[in-house]
Parts: C-alpha cells; structure tokens; sequence
C-alpha cells in the first residue's frame, strides 16, 4: 500500500542524494540561491518581528510562540521554493560524505559559497526592507529589533554554540520531514513545528543572527560588527554540530552505514 511520505531509510537515501547533487552546483548557482536563502530567512524574521513587536509584554513566552508560527515561512520558501541555506546543508553534505559520495573538499566549497551568498541575501532584507523601507525603524519595531540583537550579541561565545546546537538539530529534523513527505502539504507541517520550536525556544541560528544582528546595528542596537562576527562564528559550530551530528551522522550510521561499508567491500575487491 503506497503511502504520502517515506521511511526513515528512504529520507536518509534522499538527504544523501541532495548532498551529492548540491556539491556539483557552479559557483554562480550557489551564490544565486543562497542569495535566495538568506533572503528567504530573513523574510521569517522580519514577519516575526512585525507581528510580535507590538505585542504587549503581559503575554510573556505567548509572544515567543507567535513568532515561531509565522517564522517557517522562511524555510518553507527554501525547500519547496528552491534555494541553498547553510544550515540544511550542514545535514545533507555530511550524510552523503559519510556515504562517501563527496569529499571534504566539496563540502567546504559548497559550505563557503553559501555562506556567502546567505549573508548577502540576508543584509539585502534588513538594509532595503528594515531600513530603507522603514520596515524596522519606526517604534515598536526598532525597540524590539535592538532588544534582539543585544540579547543575541551578550549571550556569549560557548552559549551560543551550545543553543546553535539544538537549533540546528531541529532545523535539519525539519529539512528531514520535509525530504519524508510527498506532498506539499506535508512539506509544510512538517517544516512548521520544528522551526516553530527552535524560534520559540530561543535557539541561535547563524543565517537568521545574519539578519538579526545587522538589523539591530542598522536601527542603533549597541553592538558592534567585532562582536557580531564572534556570534556568527559561534552559532555557525554550534550549527554544524547540531546538523552534522546530531541529524547526518547519526541516521547514516541507523541507515547507511552497512550499504556504504558492503559498496566499499565491493570496490576493494574489484580492485582485486
């Protein structure tokens, strides 16, 4: 009997295939759609802020949970739209490097390329739509977006890695469900709950702090450009931690790892 989404060993088959296709992408592509991406994140924090900002304080953690539902428009426009987001590819590139289809050299040209074109896509959102669009300079929304980014810029170096990591085991959970459901519907929810989670729970995702932080600079946050590099940093490992880890390695090694050793087996005794 067919059904409308896949096992677990066919969701870790699909995230290994998408990791070996996205490592072949040309330069221009990666920088197209990871433009694409960071555009795409930042839209979810900038809807997050709009709506929640003038929220008052009385609803307390209400406001966090309201923001998390509106914030996954982000990640639904990436998967089902198309685009590269750094995050997700913290989980696809790994699973299929430990599959042995792509190397650490293409992982890190894949990792660099959209980074870069992320970060653009993100300052391109929060300079024409936050500032120049007064987006986020008017109250509430400029007091809510500095009360972001100095909470983000004082969290410190080795929280932000510890709360990067859980960010991004929910997140490539998310990308995960989304790789699990065969229609769009599907898609949909399941990348909504898990990105609610994370936004709600307050978890450091380095493409989103690519918006936050500059945002929260652009409408006079206290926080200066050293320190918001720091926080990339920090939230970028703990990000790669949470994806590689926590999503990649551990359902290769569930589902992969016993194919991957049998066609090396194979390989060497071919090889003879």
């Amino acid at each position: 009997m067919s059904t409308n989404f896949s096992t677990p060993a066919e969701i870790a088959k699909a995230a290994s295939d998408a990791g070996a296709v996205k490592v072949k992408y040309s330069i221009g592509k990666l920088l197209v759609l990871g433009f694409l991406a960071g555009a795409f994140i930042a839209l979810g924090a900038l809807f997050d802020i709009r709506v929640t900002a003038g929220l008052p304080d009385t609803w307390g953690t209400l406001k966090n949970l309201i923001g998390g539902a509106v914030f996954p428009i982000g990640l639904m426009f990436v998967v089902i739209a198309g685009a590269e987001l750094l995050t997700g590819n913290m989980m696809t590139i790994p699973i299929a490097l430990h599959d042995k289809r792509v190397t650490i050299g293409q992982l890190l040209y894949n990792w660099l390329w959209v980074t870069i074109g992320n970060l653009i896509g993100s300052l391109f959102v929060a300079l024409v739509f936050g500032v120049w669009a007064h987006m986020l300079t008017a109250a509430p929304y400029d007091k809510a977006t500095i009360a972001i980014a100095v909470s983000k810029a004082d969290l410190g170096f080795w929280p932000t890695i510890a709360s990067a990591i859980g960010c991004n085991w929910l997140v490539c959970l998310a990308v995960w469900l989304a790789y699990g459901a065969k229609d769009i519907i599907g898609k949909i929810f399941g990348i909504w709950f898990p990105i609610m989670g994370f936004v709600a729970i307050g978890f450091q995702h380095v493409v989103a702090n690519m918006f936050f932080l500059p945002a929260g600079i652009f409408v006079g946050a206290p926080v200066s450009w050293g320190t918001t590099i720091i926080e990339w940093i920090g939230a970028f490992i703990g990000n790669a931690i949470g994806g590689w880890l926590f999503v990649a390695t551990a359902y290769w090694f569930v589902y992969l790892r016993s194919e991957s050793d049998a066609v090396r087996f194979n390989n060497e005794a071919a090889k003879g």
